[in-house]
């Protein structure tokens, strides 16, 4: 395996040290390890010239900052160009990325949730009020803004047009140039405890552990990933995180699926054991 980082911005030659301790542990395994320019590529600017450096592979994982599906469709491009495959292509990229490409496969175990294509009113409306009354989550295709919950996440009623639009103007403007694909309104669901983040590769669960935002904590009960099994075996994806909290009436429910490339790892996870994972 080739496991390819970001390049620290001030010392290109060396990983981004967010991702370093993944590059060391890749490295003691005996694992190559190549650097990219990531911000080149989010910009779109020379991608061949971002990937300059990454030696011929045929079998690569990117452990890095996110990459919108465009910009990730380019950098496997200008990889292709160098003998370099990654084990994710755009398509499965994509599909893990954006909401849209795994809702309606995992649609049993996830909030009902409907989305725009786009930033129109018309279009908001339209989702709004298919999705009916009561309490929503807003995001964009591939984020939300929950750290700014009450202004640009948390709609208290979907029947109150005015305050949803407000709220999702907010949204727009907080995500500015990261806006991705249109708004996706999702139906609150009354959640206990903290969120887990489980790792899985080819369809099978491999780790399972606090999430970023919350590294030191773990739920009380046993983490349920059965019925995730199916779900990630018929999305086919290589590489994914998916992120599982407790409904309040004691069911485990999926909060989002995630590229596992793009996914942070919690800093309690040791880097050894992920990549040992996906080795």
């Amino acid at each position: 395996m080739l496991l390819i980082v970001p390049a620290d911005p001030m010392r290109p030659r060396r990983p981004d040290p967010h991702f370093a301790p993944e590059a060391q542990a890749a490295r003691g395994a005996g694992h190559q390890v190549a650097v990219v320019d990531h911000d080149a590529l989010a910009a779109g600017r020379d991608p061949g010239r971002a990937v300059a450096a990454v030696p011929a592979a045929d079998d690569a994982v990117y452990r890095g900052w996110m990459l919108s599906a465009v910009g990730y469709a380019a950098f496997a491009a200008a990889l292709r160009a160098r003998q370099v495959t990654l084990r994710t292509d755009p398509d499965q990229y994509r599909r893990a990325h954006e909401l849209p490409g795994w809702y309606a496969t995992a649609a049993a175990l996830t909030p009902e949730s409907r989305w725009t294509v786009g930033v129109d009113r018309t279009d908001f409306d339209r989702v709004r009020t298919g999705l009916g009354a009561g309490p929503a989550v807003l995001r964009d295709w591939t984020k939300s803004a929950k750290h700014h919950w009450h202004e640009a996440c948390f709609v208290p009623e979907l029947a109150d047009a005015e305050a949803a639009w407000r709220i999702a103007t907010r949204l727009r403007a907080l995500r500015d140039d990261d806006f991705t694909g249109g708004f996706v309104l999702r139906r609150f669901e009354p959640l206990s405890g903290v969120e887990v983040r489980t790792w899985w590769v080819a369809g099978r669960c491999v780790l399972t552990g606090p999430h970023p935002d919350t590294p030191g904590e773990l739920p009380d009960a046993p983490v349920d990933t059965a019925p995730l099994t199916p779900v990630l075996a018929a999305l086919g994806l290589p590489f994914v995180t998916a992120d599982l909290a407790r409904h309040a009436d004691g069911r485990w429910r999926l909060v989002e699926i995630g590229d596992g490339q793009v996914s942070d790892r919690p800093s309690t996870m040791a880097p050894e054991a992920l990549i040992a994972a996906l080795t």
